[in-house]
């Protein structure tokens, strides 16, 4: 799996480099900014891009102005934003281009290199992958008294939390201590009371999640 890293802290960008490659992963470039990861990028065509939000010149959010970029001309590259802040505005905005292959991780995260490469995996495969901490956030804030998120129930939206964090039915289960049924039930009711229609049950469950995620 080809990836390019844009991060514009040296250690860091090197640290990355490192847990990817022990990770299997094979590491064609480095950038140290926006315009550098973007001319790599559009060289290099990678399956996966990994930038920090805050990039040179202004360090403000010229890597996720680069991600989103990326997302638009190459929408078969997955992206995965490092952030050393939760932000529901960045995670909104990857959203907005499509939500398969996509992740948004906080920095810390890394240091468990083990979880980090799986989660990563998950992102090239095409699936979505949020950061807990930012989970949590959207969970705690207040909503309009119409969401029907309103409606789900406690277990229910302890079920949707990791859902959004990117984990399976089993690992649910494990993280509950219930049985896989058990969520499969769950999962079941947390659709029908988002009003989300029978589909693929893989569509179901990012529309669940984007639900989630972007009210």
């Amino acid at each position: 799996m080809r990836v390019v890293i844009g991060e514009d802290e040296a250690l860091m960008r090197e640290g990355l480099a490192v847990v990817l490659m022990r990770g299997g992963f094979d590491v064609v470039a480095l950038a140290s900014d926006a315009d550098t990861l973007l001319a790599a990028v559009r060289a290099e065509r990678p399956q996966l891009v990994v930038t920090d939000v805050r990039m040179p010149p202004t360090q403000t959010d010229e890597g996720l102005r680069a991600a989103l970029t990326i997302r638009s001309e190459l929408p078969e590259t997955a992206v995965l934003v490092l952030s050393q802040h939760a932000q529901r505005r960045y995670a909104g905005e990857l959203l907005a281009h499509g939500s398969a292959g996509v992740g948004y991780l906080l920095k810390q995260r890394i240091v468990d290199a083990e979880t980090f490469c799986a989660d990563v995996r998950r992102i090239c495969d095409g699936g979505m992958v949020f950061d807990p901490e930012l989970v949590s956030t959207l969970l705690a804030r207040a909503r309009p008294q119409d969401d029907p998120l309103h409606d789900l129930t406690e277990r229910q939206r302890e079920v949707l939390a990791l859902m959004a964090e990117g984990r399976s039915n089993a690992a649910i289960a494990e993280r509950l201590v219930v049985t896989e049924k058990a969520v499969v039930k769950q999962v079941s009711q947390v659709y029908d009371r988002l009003g989300l229609l029978p589909d693929s049950d893989d569509h179901r469950r990012v529309l669940a999640v984007v639900r989630y995620l972007s009210r």
